[in-house]
C-alpha cells in the first residue's frame, strides 16, 4: 500500500497509483509567519494585513475578503505607487513554529508545502481595488509593471528564505487570473506585464528545489500553454468550465491537474447524493485517463457538511475502484 505522498508522486510521475483523490491530502502545509501575521479573524471589522489592504472576515463566511474603497486603497494613484507601497521584509521573520511542524511530519507519509498567496495579479488589486487595478493595466502598463516588479521581488526573496529555512516539497501559490466566464486581463496584457515575473517566481521556486502548484479555480484556458511555458508543474484548481480535455491535449500532460469536480453544482441543499455521487464519477470517468489528474473540488470542500461527506466516502470509494479497474501500462 503506497503512503498518501507515493500515491500522490505516482500519479505525479504517470505511474501506478493506489487511488484517485485530492493532491491537497497528501500535503502538510506549514504555518507560514507572513501568512500568519496578516491573518484576519473572524469578526466582521476591519482589518489591515502586512502590505495595508483592508481586509473583512465575516462570521459564517468561508474567508477574509479585501475590502478596498477609494479612501482606504493603498495605491491611489499608480502614476504615483513609488510614494504609497511599503513592501514588507521578507527577512527576520520567526520560523521556529513551521520548523516545528516540518520536523514532526513524516516525509515518507506527506508533502511538506507552503501556502503562498496574494500572487502578483491578486496583491495588485487587493491593493488598488478591483476595477482601478483593471483600467491601470490597460492605461498604465509601465506604472503597473514597475509596482509589480517590486512585489515580484519581495516574493522572490521570501521564496528563497523558505527554502533555507524550512525546504518545503512543494509551494501552494495562489493567483486567480479570472473569474467562472474568462481571463481577467486580454491575455496579451497578461503576457506583456505579469508572464516575465512570473516566470522568474517559477525559476525562484524551482531554484529552491520546490515543485511549483499554482492555485486559481477559475478560467485559465487562454493562457494555459504559457502556464506549461512558465514552468506550473501543477495546476490547482481547474475549474470545469474550463475545457479540461482540450487541456489536456494541448499541454499534452506536461502540467498535472487538480480539480474537475463542480463544486458548486454538488454543494446546495435538497440534492440527492446520488447526484453528488454522480458528479464525482463524471470527473474521475472524463478527466482520469489522460493521466496526471487528481480529481477534487477545487476550492477544496462542500460547505454543507453532509454534501462534503458524500463527496469524500464517493471519491475514496470510486478512486480507488478507477484506479484497479483502470491499470497505467
Amino acid at each position: 500500500m503506497l503512503t498518501p505522498r507515493e500515491n500522490a508522486m505516482a500519479i505525479y510521475n504517470r505511474q501506478q497509483p493506489d487511488y484517485y483523490g485530492d493532491l491537497m491530502d497528501a500535503i502538510q502545509l506549514l504555518p507560514d509567519p507572513i501568512l500568519t501575521a496578516s491573518r484576519t479573524p473572524q469578526d466582521g471589522l476591519e482589518h489591515k494585513d502586512l502590505w495595508g489592504t483592508t481586509y473583512i472576515f465575516k462570521p459564517g463566511s468561508p474567508g477574509a475578503h479585501p475590502h478596498v474603497t477609494d479612501d482606504n486603497a493603498v495605491i491611489k494613484d499608480i502614476e504615483h505607487w513609488k510614494e504609497d507601497l511599503v513592501v514588507p521584509p521578507w527577512e527576520g521573520w520567526d520560523w521556529s513554529q513551521a520548523k516545528k511542524v516540518a520536523e514532526e511530519t513524516d516525509r515518507r507519509e506527506k508533502l511538506v508545502g507552503i501556502m503562498f498567496s496574494g500572487g502578483l495579479f491578486e496583491r495588485s488589486h487587493h491593493l488598488m481595488g478591483m476595477v482601478n487595478a483593471l483600467c491601470a493595466y490597460l492605461e498604465y502598463p509601465e506604472e503597473m509593471a514597475g509596482m509589480l516588479r517590486a512585489i515580484a521581488d519581495h516574493k522572490i526573496g521570501y521564496i528563497r528564505e523558505m527554502g533555507k529555512q524550512v525546504h518545503p516539497d512543494i509551494i501552494f501559490y495562489h493567483d486567480d487570473w479570472g473569474s467562472k466566464q474568462n481571463v481577467f486581463l486580454p491575455p496579451d496584457v497578461w503576457r506583456e506585464i505579469i508572464k516575465p515575473l512570473q516566470q522568474e517566481i517559477s525559476d525562484a521556486i524551482h531554484e529552491a528545489g520546490m515543485i511549483y502548484m499554482h492555485h486559481a479555480d477559475c478560467i485559465c484556458q487562454p493562457i494555459v500553454q504559457d502556464m506549461v511555458e512558465i514552468g506550473i508543474d501543477i495546476w490547482q484548481g481547474v475549474i470545469p468550465q474550463n475545457d479540461i480535455v482540450e487541456i489536456q491535449r494541448i499541454t499534452e500532460g506536461k502540467m498535472a491537474m487538480v480539480g474537475g469536480i463542480d463544486g458548486p453544482k454538488i454543494d446546495v441543499e435538497n440534492i440527492t447524493d446520488d447526484a453528488i455521487r454522480a458528479e464525482v464519477r463524471r470527473a474521475i470517468d472524463t478527466y482520469c485517463p489522460a493521466g496526471r489528474f487528481y480529481p477534487s473540488i477545487p476550492n477544496g470542500v462542500c460547505f454543507l457538511a453532509h454534501n462534503n461527506a458524500v463527496y469524500r466516502d464517493e471519491l475514496e470509494k470510486y478512486g480507488r475502484e478507477f484506479a484497479r479497474e483502470h491499470p497505467i501500462g
